[in-house]
């Protein structure tokens, strides 16, 4: 788990019951949706923008 960061979202209640159907109706927990849009989203960015370089750590 040392590789692994937490992340809290805070979010109303039709927002998170909507979501949650989302997510099971892809066969996902939440934590698997919201990985699954997170690693969609850097994979556009770094389709358009190239890969990210980390080592700097600024936009």
């Amino acid at each position: 788990m040392k590789n692994k960061a937490h992340f809290s979202i805070r979010m109303d209640r039709q927002l998170h019951d909507k979501f949650q159907f989302v997510a099971a109706y892809e066969d996902r927990s939440m934590s698997g949706q919201i990985l699954y849009l997170v690693n969609q989203c850097v994979r556009e960015f770094e389709r358009e923008h190239g890969p990210i370089d980390l080592t700097g750590q600024e936009p």
